[in-house]
């Protein structure tokens, strides 16, 4: 670690109180303890070269609390817990005389989207208005400048009186997301206490700190949202830091030229605040030389998009706002003077084009309230969606539906049966119509997306995510008018049933299928698995009820057993963690996907494995870097990663002993499965496509043992795409479609390499099984989750 930098002074320093008290009362409950009676804080980042006396977590709560007493400006409120249990602190501050009420915002956003027209005239006569501008802290924990610039933000507009401060108070609400990653600030870690990047999680919104920040963002619908992030440094002669709009791809889901129109202007004043500063920096070279910011959409053609809309800018964009992520160069308190600058420019920039901005932002809800697209191909939105629903298992489309509804959009049912475009839809079926003030939004989470492979030539993360495609539930689109009755849909909640004496059976059908299967192993109900993956019990109803209603599945009597059907048993799964290697725990989403299935899943290090075995364990998972089973010098994995030759050799003999004992082996993806290459539990020939390659494609499944529940001409994800051959010593269970547009959509180059190639096969000798698929990626490939269940269960 290198030697901290001293604090800068001046007006920019942190002036907040220093107590040693943990948490402010009544603020939050006790803090996490990783060590009895020792509260382990970190002091700075393994990740990093570099790192500062930033402001501890365990400050915060008392200094926000401090700046509230002095100001009758601010409101300081804590809006849930993170993964790990630590506050999340939100700070609202505004003019002491538009508090409660906060001048009218309220009132004009529920105009936006009833009456957006009026909103837009109502703009135009009156200028007495405040606009809401979000400012998103340091939602990757390492990066630490954001925050404190943000504390020093607080306190500015809080306490202070000068003209510019008045200035924006005057014409600004401002609410502050103070640390949107508390576990990754208290760890110095990227990721939160579950392992998930947060800046990836704004489509499938797994975590609860992503679920605050979208309340946060649909509660006041912030004109300009900022989020903040480091470090970035160099990518163009003397352009220090970097400040969104971005390169294409631009996701076609957006209103973009209302968004370019302001944002890159937006981008610009806050490169010319920094560059004013300029003489405020430190006399390190990279700031005194600094001739500018880069802009990505300015200074380069692709690499830096915004298409997915995982990242928390772009999703709020979805909901109108100007998003940018400004990343600081440096870790250090010029990396906090660069970002305060910068954050200060976008607020001057929207003071000074409120009305304009905000009646651009109320366009983009005109647009899709009037099914007026006017840079979009006709026909590129579809009129409605139409979701109908498995009457035994409704579990899959009622989460889609309550997740729509949770992002803002507007879904309706039809109470009775009705036809469209020749298809009767019974009664229940929901209904998603386009004409909607955040169409967009609707219509990126429910497209099939589409093949980008030849538009760009890099990504910079991933390029296909549809949620009808990986949670696995139909959304039929229609270029029809729907004029059917319907009702709206606030929040469905969901209670299974038992019908009939039994046997029962439970289809493999879903997660919450799966999961009700080991929720009744676990309480001792005797299960059997069909060769085509579904579940059987002689349980009477009254001892399943209870997991049954609380499943959301409809379970009927089965005519009968299979006769080929195995008795399951209550297995204990353990995964090799992965405690950071490149700033990520890549074993992070299977896990979750393991433990939403309701598997009982341990996580285990590689010096862990080495020193203790597997003993005691069912099924040894490996998700993640083929680095695990090696040599790691580096700081961040010495509490985790093998140290040297000797653990190295220890951790291959125990996991082969496991494999020769019985246990069962599965590794899911590209990496992992080259790891078991190098164990020597496999000689099939590994195959992996480029490593910014991903999305969705078409794959044949045998639909037994290991593939039950799925079939040809079905759907699979790929990050890192992978595929095997040289396999005459396995049972091959999934292949990719041997079509040439087996691709579906996202970005993946040279892909006919991979066609009609083995995606999926289990060793003829041993319990070992390859998917070549990313089957829990990111706690988001719900569909696919049943390959590792079906993986688990196989004998």
């Amino acid at each position: 670690m290198k030697k901290k930098k001293k604090k800068i002074a001046g007006i920019l320093a942190v002036s907040l109180l220093t107590t040693t008290v943990p948490w402010a009362t009544g603020f939050a409950d006790s803090p996490k303890w990783t060590n009895v009676n020792v509260y382990e804080e970190q002091d700075g980042s393994k990740f990093n070269s570099e790192n500062y006396d930033f402001v501890k977590f365990s400050k915060i709560g008392a200094q926000l609390k401090e700046i509230e007493k002095q100001s009758n400006r601010i409101k300081v409120e804590v809006r849930g817990t993170s993964a790990d249990g630590h506050p999340l602190y939100v700070v609202t501050i505004a003019d002491p005389t538009t508090q409660g009420k906060f001048g009218k915002i309220q009132a004009l956003r529920k105009q936006m989207f009833k009456n957006p027209g009026k909103a837009q005239e109502w703009i135009a006569n009156n200028q007495d208005f405040k606009v809401p501008i979000m400012i998103n802290g340091s939602i990757h924990g390492t990066e630490f400048a954001g925050t404190d610039a943000i504390l020093e933000l607080i306190e500015r507009f809080a306490t202070e009186n000068d003209e510019e401060t008045k200035n924006i108070l005057a014409n600004n609400i401002l609410i502050f997301n103070v640390v949107q990653n508390p576990d990754g600030r208290v760890d110095a870690t990227r990721f939160n206490g579950q392992g998930i990047d947060l800046n990836r999680d704004f489509i499938t919104q797994s975590q609860p700190e992503t679920r605050e920040t979208v309340e946060l963002i649909k509660e006041w619908n912030p004109m300009v949202f900022l989020d903040t992030h480091g470090y970035v440094k160099n990518y163009a002669p003397n352009l220090q830091g970097l400040i969104e709009p971005c390169t294409p791809p631009h996701n076609p889901n957006y209103e973009y030229d209302l968004y370019n129109k302001w944002a890159y202007k937006q981008a610009e004043a806050m490169e010319a605040q920094i560059m004013s500063q300029k003489d405020k920096f430190s006399l390190s070279p990279l700031y005194q030389n600094m001739k500018g910011v880069y802009v990505p959409q300015r200074n380069d053609k692709d690499g830096w998009d915004d298409y997915p809309p995982i990242f928390t800018p772009m999703y709020a964009m979805y909901h109108g706002a100007y998003g940018h992520t400004l990343e600081t160069p440096t870790n250090d308190w010029d990396g906090v003077r660069w970002m305060y600058n910068a954050i200060i420019g976008a607020l001057n920039f929207a003071t000074e084009n409120k009305q304009a901005m905000i009646s651009d932002q109320i366009e983009m809800f005109k647009r899709g309230i009037n099914f007026d697209h006017p840079f979009h191909k006709d026909g590129f939105f579809p009129k409605a969606y139409i979701l109908p629903v498995n009457e035994k298992d409704p579990t899959v489309t009622h989460k889609a539906v309550n997740h729509l509804i949770n992002n803002d959009i507007e879904v309706v049912q039809a109470p009775k049966s009705f036809t469209l475009d020749g298809e009767t839809y019974p009664k229940g079926t929901f209904i998603v119509k386009m004409d909607q003030a955040k169409a967009g939004l609707a219509n990126t989470m429910l497209w099939d997306g589409e093949d980008i492979t030849n538009t760009i030539n890099a990504m910079y993360d991933i390029s296909a995510w549809s949620l009808p495609e990986l949670w696995g539930f139909e959304a039929v689109p229609t270029q029809s008018e729907v004029d059917v009755t319907t009702t709206k849909v606030n929040k469905i909640s969901e209670q299974g049933s038992v019908l009939g004496k039994g046997p029962y059976l439970i289809p493999n059908s879903s997660v919450q299928a799966v999961k009700l299967v080991n929720t009744l192993l676990q309480q001792g109900v005797a299960v059997k698995r069909g060769a085509n993956g579904d579940f059987y019990t002689d349980a009477a109803a009254n001892k399943i009820s209870a997991a049954v209603k609380e499943s959301g599945l409809q379970i009927e009597s089965a005519q009968k057993v299979p006769q080929e059907a195995v008795a399951l048993t209550n297995l204990k799964v353990v995964i090799l963690k992965d405690g950071g290697i490149s700033k990520v725990q890549s074993h992070s989403g299977t896990k979750l996907s393991l433990k939403r299935l309701g598997f009982d899943v341990t996580e285990v290090t590689p010096v862990e494995v080495a020193e203790n075995g597997l003993t005691g364990f069912d099924v040894f998972v490996y998700s993640g870097s083929s680095s695990l089973i090696t040599v790691i010098a580096s700081a961040s994995s010495k509490e985790f990663g093998l140290q040297n030759s000797s653990q190295v050799a220890k951790l291959k003999a125990n996991i082969t002993d496991f494999v020769s004992r019985g246990g069962k082996y599965i590794a899911v993806g590209g990496t992992a499965s080259q790891a078991t290459k190098t164990l020597g539990l496999t000689d099939d020939t590994i195959n992996v496509g480029g490593s910014d390659s991903n999305g969705i494609v078409k794959v044949d499944y045998e639909g037994t043992g290991l593939t039950g529940g799925y079939g040809q001409d079905d759907i699979g994800f790929v990050y890192r795409p992978t595929w095997y051959t040289n396999t005459g010593n396995d049972k091959v269970a999934a292949k990719y479609a041997n079509t040439d547009n087996f691709f579906l959509a996202g970005h993946w180059r040279n892909n006919r390499n991979a066609k009609g190639q083995d995606v999926m096969v289990k060793e003829q000798d041993k319990d070992v099984t390859l998917i070549g698929l990313d089957a829990g990626f990111r706690d988001h490939t719900d569909y696919l989750f049943r390959l590792l269940s079906n993986a688990i269960f196989e004998k």
